[in-house]
């Protein structure tokens, strides 16, 4: 099912913690929802799920609109929420059973369900535990569980991988890989690599506008706009070879990395092959290039850029 976010603004007294903001996700999508503390993720989470109802505007679940058919729509969406509230008290097994039963799903079909929420959130080994003695990673696990026991077509994941191991992180990473081939899947966190490794698309939030929507590849060429170079040059002159990089007509700005080595970082004009004139250059002064690479912009710079305003 696909998820369509129109105008959707929500306020806190005079803070717009989202404002007006639009976006798509199409069935069977992974969406990285990034952005600082207090950026708006979490309400817009909260608004998709129906667990909060926006000043203005409307999300529609496959064309169907909340809160018109929340009850409808809230059966095909499985939420993991920031704070993953548990019953402590409750063994993990009994829990499981619950919110099977919360989420209705047939009484003939829970066993099975539960057997296989065990296995796939890799629960085996701690599932006769109660939830409070739990640690933090098999806690995240169990909230795992309970947004996928009914099946859903849609997911709505808020920092799933909290509290988890390096080794955790990547199994559950998988896992969400897997489960983005037939559903949907809204992924908000703060680990960027963990946006690159799991993500078709990336939305990036900032104080409750879109400040970014596009694959992480799109995202690094629109932030760089420009491409940037590392060279290294030898059989001549610091200063001189200094000066002549930044005569070529593609090049903007020049800088030292190393003076001693003869190392510099190019800066290109737009629409430029900046490495084609380095090349040309080196040739025609019988310099020899040690070094010729593209700087690829990080999800991390274009991240900072676009939330530090």
């Amino acid at each position: 099912m696909d998820i369509t976010v129109e105008n959707v603004l929500k306020t806190y007294g005079l803070q717009r913690a989202v404002d007006s903001i639009s976006f798509h996700v199409k069935t069977g999508e992974i969406l990285g929802f990034l952005g600082p503390n207090g950026a708006g993720k979490t309400t817009t989470m909260k608004i998709i799920t129906n667990y909060m109802i926006p000043d203005k505007g409307v999300v529609k679940i496959g064309g169907k609109s909340m809160p018109e058919y929340a009850n409808e729509l809230k059966r095909h969406i499985g939420y993991l929420p920031e704070n993953n509230p548990l019953y402590d008290d409750m063994p993990m097994l009994d829990y499981l059973e619950f919110v099977a039963g919360l989420q209705e799903i047939p009484k003939e079909k829970i066993d099975e369900r539960i057997r296989e929420m065990v296995r796939v959130c890799g629960l085996n080994a701690e599932k006769h535990k109660k939830i409070g003695e739990l640690s933090k990673g098999y806690k995240q696990r169990v909230g795992l569980a309970q947004a996928l026991i009914h099946d859903p077509e849609i997911l709505i994941l808020d920092e799933p991988t909290t509290g988890l191991d390096p080794n955790q992180i990547v199994e559950i990473r998988k896992l969400i890989r897997e489960l983005g081939q037939h559903k949907t899947v809204i992924l908000s966190t703060h680990i960027l690599p963990e946006v690159e490794a799991t993500c078709d698309r990336i939305l990036i939030i900032n104080k409750g506008k879109i400040v970014a929507d596009g694959t992480s590849e799109n995202l690094r060429k629109q932030a760089q706009g420009q491409d940037m170079i590392k060279a290294g040059i030898k059989d001549g002159d610091p200063n001189e070879i200094f000066k002549a990089l930044q005569e070529l007509p593609g090049s903007s700005v020049v800088d030292f990395i190393d003076r001693n080595r003869n190392r510099f970082e190019i800066q290109s004009k737009p629409d430029h092959d900046l490495a084609r004139e380095i090349f040309n250059l080196c040739v025609a002064r019988k310099w020899v290039i040690t070094e010729l690479t593209p700087v690829e912009t990080k999800l991390e710079d274009v991240f900072r850029e676009l939330t530090m305003n």
